[in-house]
């Protein structure tokens, strides 16, 4: 029958598994459960109602809802179809998410009850039809019925394991998004490895995985490709709640899961308030930020499980480093930092002008992966500029040791990393330059105890003109997303600027940093 370690494609996953063991549970959601049998059949069919729609290959395919059984549903449908898997950001405001699906030049737009509001807005130039995923809106047809329409057999169509599967949209330094252009194989890569120090990826068919992370983000779509590669049993959330991941962990008996940081913290304060029994995980994955050591003490022991840390960014398919167990267990120095290679990636840290540096001298951190993304959607030159040599410029600035492992100690780029969100400063400043009594402003990342880091905003007033932190907080709510928008506002005379009137940022955090060992959280 043949091993999953083989499969070379996304379309094969379904197809593997409902051949093997047709009736096992590939995905729950709350109380609905679909076998690998009805995945398979229902990712076929959705695949025939998109050629149905003349879909050609490549085709951008807009997914807005929260996590479903239906989501990978669509992701496999979308691989047998040739067609591309585009999530889209629904914390975004609705204007940053019509430039997300007018960008990505999408022809069908899938959209969740919760989100009907928001897609009627939405007049992106090329959408040919809407289709409610869920619930009933006049003049959308229904995704059940639009499938099931088009129910039969798998159209087996070839892709390549090197073609476009997915495009995940990040912010830009701009203040423009940018689609990620990710492979198949980018996604299948990490999850098939497995030997030597790899043991902790021995994913089995008895394993159930928990994903609590959205999936427009790489780090929930992937974790849901890994764990429906082996076979295992997913469990979805629909989106995040620490007191609902305690109690599923509980009911379905976990074994795996992935949570950024702020998501740790939350979940150990609910755990303090409603103890409950998480004696069958057998490892908790993390990444996105950087954890503060008393934070993973706390965690290793409340969980009382082996831990993995991960470091990449949507450009790299999510991982590129791994932190492991044995290293957790040993503790020491290590803990600080973030790992060493996966198998099959190298790690260089380079100066400004590209030259590697040795163990122990800090540069960027660059990347070298089969992960790397593609490129990033019609922007030609910022792909050559992120993936110089096959290399990619992370952004991130850090040294690594003698051993190989890697230190993260700031960014390079104007970036701020709140609850595993990027957030790009730039975004929030062109926010805020609408505000008719602000002179000029700047954002910066500040520690924060909860999320990692907070977006503040410094602002200087025109003269004779008044506002409230509040106010303008309101005001940059009202233009991006809520989590992009400042927690808090600090007033000023001026902001520092150099000869040639760029605002000095490592001298407006220096403040808010002082007494830290790194200048990120």
């Amino acid at each position: 029958m043949g091993d999953w370690r083989g499969l070379k494609a996304l379309a094969d996953i379904p197809r593997f598994h409902a051949r093997v063991r047709p009736d096992a549970i590939a995905l729950t959601c709350g109380e609905q459960n679909v076998t690998y049998s009805q995945l398979d059949r229902q990712s076929s069919a959705s695949a025939r109602a998109l050629l149905a729609e003349k879909v050609k290959p490549g085709a951008r395919i807009a997914w807005l809802d929260l996590n479903s059984e239906r989501t990978h549903e669509m992701l496999f449908a979308c691989a047998k179809a040739k067609a591309v898997f585009c999530p889209v950001n629904w914390r975004l405001s609705p204007a940053e998410m019509q430039q997300v699906i007018a960008d990505a030049d999408a022809e069908l737009l899938f959209v969740g009850q919760r989100f009907f509001d928001a897609a009627s807005a939405i007049a992106a130039s090329r959408l040919r039809k809407v289709i409610a995923v869920d619930g009933a809106r006049a003049g959308w047809e229904g995704y059940a019925d639009w499938r099931d329409r088009h129910a039969g057999d798998d159209p087996r169509r070839a892709s390549a394991p090197n073609g476009p599967a997915i495009q995940i949209y990040t912010s830009g330094a701009t203040g423009q998004p940018k689609g990620v252009v990710l492979s198949a194989g980018a996604l299948l890569t990490t999850g098939k490895q497995r030997d030597g120090e790899m043991a902790w990826n021995d994913w089995s068919e008895d394993d159930v995985s928990l994903l609590t992370m959205p999936c427009f983000h790489i780090a929930g779509l992937r974790w849901g490709v890994m764990s429906l590669l082996p076979g295992a049993h997913t469990v979805v959330m629909p989106e995040f709640s620490p007191d609902s991941v305690l109690d599923e962990i509980a009911r379905r008996r976990v074994t795996r899961l992935f949570l950024a940081p702020a998501a740790i913290r939350l979940v150990l304060e609910a755990a303090k308030r409603k103890p409950v029994d998480l004696s069958s995980l057998k490892i908790v994955w993390y990444g996105a930020s950087p954890m503060p050591a008393p934070l993973l003490a706390d965690a290793m022991a409340t969980f009382g499980c082996s831990f993995l840390q991960t470091y990449g960014m949507t450009e790299t398919g999510a991982q590129a480093t791994f932190l492991p167990p044995a290293d957790h267990r040993s503790g020491g120095e290590r803990l600080r930092s973030a790992g060493k290679a996966l198998p099959g990636v190298r790690v260089r840290i380079v100066d400004a002008q590209g030259r590697a540096q040795p163990p122990g001298q800090p540069g960027e951190i660059c990347i070298k992966s089969p992960s790397n993304m593609l490129g990033y959607w019609r922007r030609e030159a910022e792909t050559r500029a992120a993936l110089r040599g096959g290399w990619m410029h992370t952004g991130d600035a850090g040294f690594m040791d003698r051993d190989g492992y890697v230190y993260i100690q700031d960014r390079l780029k104007d970036m701020i990393v709140s609850g595993g969100e990027n957030v790009y400063s730039v975004e929030v400043e062109n926010a805020l330059a609408s505000h008719p009594a602000i002179a000029d402003a700047a954002v910066i990342g500040v520690p924060d105890e909860t999320w990692g880091e907070a977006v503040k905003a410094i602002v200087v007033l025109k003269p004779g003109c008044a506002a409230s932190a509040e106010e303008i907080i309101a005001h940059a709510k009202a233009q991006i997303a809520a989590y992009k928008a400042p927690k808090s506002v600090d007033f000023v005379d001026a902001l520092p600027k150099n000869s040639l009137g760029k605002v000095l940022k490592a001298s407006l955090r220096q403040e808010y940093w002082s007494g830290k060992d790194r200048m990120v959280n």
